[in-house]
C-alpha cells in the first residue's frame, strides 16, 4: 500500500458533509476567549469603518496580516481563531496537487482499440479511459492557456450574471475522435464505452468522476423575444442527443422582471425551462448537471466520431456499458488510437482558483487519492494533509473534510497566510500567485474595488457561505473570506487573510447582500494594501 495512502487508512475517516453551498452549517468560529488575540492594532482605520458597518453588528472577524520577507506580523485579530472559510479552502486542496504533481505536469486521455483492426474496421471495442482532466480541451485558448470569465457556468443557477466562453466545449472528443479516424479506423464493429473506474466521488449530491465533457452540466442559453408576450427561445449548449429543451419562457416588457426557473429533466433528456425574461435582457444562462457524466460523453464522443466520420453501429444513447469492460490491467495493456492532454496543472488550477469551481476543486483531491492507490476521493484529503505536512505546514490549523470548501471545513486565519507563505517561497511561487483571482481585475474579484488604488495589487482566494435562517426568515452569510498575497504601497510583499462569520441580509436582498459582502472584504484587503 502506497505511504501516503496507508496513513490516510490509519487516520480518522473524514465524511464528506453532502450538502450545497447554502446547506445548514454550525456556528462558524470560536468564542473569543479561545481566540487568541483580540487587539485591533494595526488595521487601518478604513478597514475598521467597514467592519463596523450596521450589517455586521453580529459578525465576528479574523485578520491576519503578516510581512513575507521579514515575517513581522502587522494584523493579529483573532488569527488563531478557527472559522469556516468557504471556497478558500481551495487553496490547500489545489496547491496540495500542485506540490505533488507540480504545475507543469499534465494527465492524458487515452482511448484504447480493444480488437484488431481488419481493412479499417475495429473488430472491438474503443474505450476512451477518463483521467480528470478538468476541461478535456474545451476551455483553451489559441495560446494555450485557459480561458475563465467573471462568473462561471458552474454558478449559473444560483447567481445571475454568468456567461460562457468562446470555445467549443467538445473541442477534445472532436480532437480524439480525429486522430481515431487518423489510426486508421473507419468503422467500429463492437461498443464505445467511458471507463470512469480511476477515482469516485460525490460533492452536494453531484458526481464527481474522472470524465469531464463540459464541466458534466448542460448550459441552458435563454433569448428573450423581440417584444413583450413573444415567446423566448432557449438552446443546449453543447447539443449531444437525447437531450432537447423546452421553453415556456414569457417575454415581458424592457426593464421587467428576469426570472427563470432552474431546468427540469421532465425524463428521457427533455429539459424544460419556465419564467420570465426581460425583452431588453442579454441571453441568460442556466444549466442542468447530469448525473450520468460516463453515459453523457459516450454519447458525446459517439458523435464526434461519426462527425469525423468513423462508422458507428452500437446506440449512440445507450447507458455506458461499463459492465462490458475488460479489467483496468487489461485496458492498460491495451494500443492507444488516440490520446489527449491536458492543460498544465498550473492552468487547471487557474481555472479552479479564479473561478471557484467546486467539482474541479475535487477532483483534484480525487487525483492526489488515485495517484496514492484510492478510487476513494475522500482518501485524497489525508493525503493532502501528509503533503502539507511534508511541506511545513502546522496542519492543526485546519480541520478539513473536503477540496471545494462545503460547510464543515475550518481554518485559522493565521493558518490560511502560512499555506500563503509556503507557495510563495517556491521557486514557482510567481506562477502560483498568478491562479488567484486579482482585486478588480478577474475571476471572482472582478468588480471587487476596480476603482481602488489597490486594485491589481491584491492576489487573492475568496469564499462564501450562506444559509437561511428560518428562526427570523432571514438569509446568513455564514461566510466571507479573502485570503492570499498583495504588493502593499510601500513595496513589501504582504500576506494576509481576512474572515467575516455571521452578517445577515433579508431575503430579497440576498444577491446584492453577498456582493456587497465580498466588495467589504475587498475593501478591508484595499485599505491594507494602501496603509502598509
Amino acid at each position: 500500500m502506497n505511504r501516503r495512502l496507508a496513513g490516510a487508512a490509519a487516520a480518522v475517516s473524514l465524511v464528506l458533509v453532502a450538502a450545497s453551498i447554502t446547506a445548514c452549517t454550525s456556528d462558524a468560529a470560536s468564542d473569543e476567549s479561545a481566540s487568541g488575540s483580540g487587539d485591533e492594532g494595526g488595521i487601518p482605520e478604513a478597514a475598521l469603518t467597514v467592519m463596523n458597518e450596521e450589517r455586521y453588528a453580529n459578525a465576528r472577524w479574523q485578520i491576519y496580516v503578516e510581512d513575507l520577507e521579514t515575517g513581522d506580523v502587522l494584523v493579529d485579530y483573532f488569527g488563531d481563531a478557527m472559522a469556516e472559510p468557504g471556497s478558500f479552502v481551495k487553496t490547500y486542496s489545489a496547491a496540495a496537487a500542485w506540490l505533488e504533481f507540480g504545475p507543469d505536469s499534465t494527465v492524458t486521455t487515452p482511448v484504447k482499440a480493444s480488437g484488431d483492426i481488419v481493412d479499417g474496421t475495429l473488430a472491438g471495442d474503443l474505450i476512451l479511459v477518463g483521467q480528470g482532466d478538468l476541461t478535456m480541451g474545451g476551455r483553451t485558448k489559441p495560446d494555450g492557456t485557459v480561458d475563465i470569465t467573471a462568473l462561471d457556468h458552474n454558478d449559473a443557477n444560483p447567481i445571475p450574471g454568468a456567461t460562457l466562453t468562446p470555445e467549443d466545449p467538445l473541442t477534445g472528443l472532436n480532437d480524439l475522435a480525429a486522430q481515431v479516424k487518423a489510426s486508421g479506423i473507419d468503422a467500429v464493429s463492437g461498443d464505445v464505452i467511458i471507463d470512469d473506474r480511476l477515482f469516485v466521488g460525490e460533492l452536494a449530491e453531484q458526481p464527481v468522476t474522472p470524465i469531464n465533457i463540459n464541466q458534466n452540466i448542460i448550459d441552458v442559453l435563454i433569448t428573450p423575444g423581440a417584444a413583450a408576450g413573444d415567446p423566448a427561445t432557449g438552446e443546449l449548449i453543447p447539443a449531444v442527443a437525447p437531450w432537447t429543451l423546452t421553453v415556456d419562457v414569457e417575454t415581458v416588457e424592457a426593464g421587467g422582471e428576469t426570472k427563470l426557473a432552474d431546468p427540469i429533466d421532465t425524463g428521457d433528456g427533455k429539459l424544460i425551462v419556465t419564467g420570465t425574461i426581460a425583452a431588453d435582457a442579454d441571453p441568460t444562462l442556466k444549466v442542468y448537471v447530469f448525473d450520468d457524466p460516463a453515459t453523457y460523453a459516450r454519447t458525446a464522443f459517439i458523435e464526434a466520431l461519426k462527425r469525423a466520420g468513423v462508422a458507428i453501429t452500437t446506440d449512440p444513447i445507450a447507458t455506458n456499458p461499463d459492465s462490458a469492460l475488460p479489467t483496468e490491467d487489461e485496458v492498460e495493456a491495451l494500443p492507444a488510437v488516440a490520446e489527449l492532454e491536458s492543460l498544465p496543472l498550473s492552468e487547471e488550477v487557474k481555472y479552479v482558483m479564479k473561478i471557484s469551481y467546486n467539482r474541479g476543486a475535487q477532483s483534484l483531491v480525487c487525483r492526489l487519492a488515485a495517484a496514492n492507490g484510492s478510487k476513494k476521493c475522500d482518501d485524497g484529503i489525508a493525503i493532502a494533509g501528509e503533503i502539507w505536512q511534508e511541506a511545513g505546514l502546522d496542519t492543526e490549523g485546519a480541520a478539513l473534510i473536503d477540496g471545494s470548501g462545503l460547510p464543515g471545513n475550518f481554518v485559522t486565519a493565521k493558518n490560511a497566510a502560512q499555506v500563503q507563505r509556503i507557495m510563495a517561497e517556491r521557486p514557482d511561487g510567481e506562477l502560483w500567485r498568478e491562479t488567484l483571482p486579482i482585486l478588480g481585475v478577474d475571476g471572482s474579484l472582478t468588480t471587487v474595488q476596480p476603482n481602488s488604488e489597490a486594485a491589481g495589487k491584491v492576489y487573492a482566494k475568496t469564499g462564501t457561505l450562506a444559509d437561511f435562517d428560518p428562526f427570523n426568515s432571514r438569509i446568513r452569510i455564514v461566510t466571507k473570506t479573502l485570503g492570499g498575497v498583495m504588493d502593499a504601497e510601500s513595496g513589501r510583499t504582504l500576506l494576509f487573510t481576512v474572515i467575516m462569520n455571521n452578517a445577515f441580509a433579508s431575503p430579497d436582498a440576498y444577491i446584492d447582500a453577498v456582493f456587497q459582502a465580498n466588495d467589504d472584504v475587498g475593501a478591508i484587503a484595499a485599505a491594507i494594501q494602501q496603509q502598509y
